[in-house]
């Protein structure tokens, strides 16, 4: 996306009310918007252009929104923004673990969405001016157990340089921790360092990004050394 360009979102919802009333209010607030029914037609858009954010709802017909989610997060590391009419909690705690970015009960109030995809975009979009791959710019990398978190690439990478996939919410934890090594931070304290606070009192959401953290990181990921509980208290960064 170049620095002039309207930032571009899917909405991917099998309503057509729904999906013009979104795409309606997004557009009046500078955003240039692509309507889509299902995963299909998302797909073939994608083929075409690459959308900076993805409002995607997870109770469609044929292929469901986690279906979705979990395909898409496979090949790319565009933030999603789910929409649930059910506002299950399982259904929040799936879309979570298979990656996605953050969720809004349906029907959504219009003016939360807009400050949610703004906030989703800020954390995908927050890289520094100077890039780490320029002569004299040190790259800022930390080591995190079995793999190596770069600072200024937003990525996560083996010894031997191979990149693991990593979404927008968990390398913001991992920046959270790798700026607070050795201490103990609560789960508000971390959704207030990672700007990934919910709608609501949930912290069911750092532990399921947590535990997809350590899927990555740890060396025993049933035993945590790198990022460990702190029982009653939250969690902690132990560095080696």
């Amino acid at each position: 996306m170049t620095a002039m360009a309207e930032p571009r979102i899917f909405v991917v919802d099998d309503e057509a009310e729904t999906r013009e009333l979104i795409g309606d209010y997004l557009v009046m607030h500078g955003f240039d918007v692509r309507l889509l029914e299902d995963g299909a037609r998302m797909r073939e858009q994608m083929t075409l252009e690459r959308p900076d954010l993805i409002v995607l709802d997870l109770n469609m017909p044929g292929e469901d929104g986690l279906s979705i989610v979990r395909s898409l997060k496979a090949v790319t590391d565009v933030p999603v923004i789910m929409l649930t009419a059910t506002a299950s909690l399982v259904d929040r705690v799936v879309g979570l673990e298979l990656g996605a970015d953050d969720y809004l009960a349906k029907p959504c109030e219009l003016r939360e969405l807009l400050a949610r995809i703004r906030s989703v975009m800020r954390r995908a979009g927050n890289k520094p001016a100077a890039r780490a791959d320029e002569p004299g710019q040190p790259r800022r990398e930390i080591r995190f157990g079995t793999k190596w978190l770069d600072l200024d690439a937003q990525s996560l990478r083996s010894d031997d340089g191979d990149e693991q996939p990593l979404v927008h919410s968990e390398f913001s934890l991992l920046k959270a921790f790798a700026e607070n090594p050795r201490r103990v931070l609560s789960r508000e304290r971390l959704l207030d360092l990672a700007s990934a606070r919910d709608s609501e009192p949930f912290d069911r959401a750092v532990d399921v990004r947590i535990t997809r953290i350590r899927k990555k990181i740890e060396p025993d990921p049933a035993r945590p050394t790198v990022i460990r509980t702190v029982r009653g208290a939250g969690y902690m960064f132990s560095p080696d």
